[in-house]
């Protein structure tokens, strides 16, 4: 994230500066998905009030946050969290949107006539695609449901290979180098697939 600073900046300690540049780091990784977003600060005074505005641009909206207090910093970090307030609203907004499917209700315009028996006559070959189709039917799924028993003891992947000898169909542990969660899975065929979390 490029930032342009304009007006009189005061001088900042190293634990103030990390700060700052951690806050526009976590905007920057918030904001910027396609591209460098350029953000400007500016900033005044008015007697013994600081004052920070933030601006940038965020998929065509205007992003401005607008911090105030006694020292500079404190401005500046209080218009970073309206900003980034606004940007995470911005877009969940807009994951709600792409997410809702409205429901279509099935439109009647009345009863329909009922047709003769006599008229319908089935497709050729249709039939045939009917037999079909009840021979290919998919099988239920397997529901999987938690048993409660953990050994809670951090593993390698050999030992939940051999773990999994037991005829289970799946392993969930915690791996010991990374400390992340993995799943081993028994496919059909008999080999055994890694998930890791």
């Amino acid at each position: 994230m490029r930032i342009t600073f304009t007006g009189k900046q005061d001088k900042l300690n190293a634990s103030q500066e990390r700060k700052l540049a951690m806050a526009f780091a976590r905007l920057s990784k918030l904001l910027e998905q396609k591209g460098e977003k350029e953000a400007q600060v500016i900033l005044s005074s008015e007697r013994h009030l600081q004052n920070a505005e933030i601006r940038l641009n965020y998929y065509d909206h205007k992003l401005v946050g607008e911090g105030s207090a006694a020292d500079q910093f404190t401005a500046v970090m209080d218009a970073v969290e309206k900003v980034e307030k606004q940007a995470i609203k911005n877009r969940s907004k807009w994951r709600e949107q792409k997410r809702d499917t409205p429901v279509r209700a099935a439109r009647t315009t009345g009863d329909a006539a009922p047709i003769p028996e006599e008229e319908v006559k089935p497709p050729k070959g249709a039939k045939k695609a009917a037999a079909r189709k009840a021979v290919k039917s998919p099988k239920p799924a397997k529901v999987i449901q938690a048993t409660g028993k953990t050994s809670g003891k951090p593993m390698t992947i050999e030992e939940a290979m051999l773990a999994m000898e037991d005829n289970r169909e799946y392993m969930v542990y915690r791996d010991t180098e990374t400390g992340k969660v993995s799943v081993l899975i028994r496919r059909r065929d008999g080999k055994v697939d890694l998930v890791e979390a």
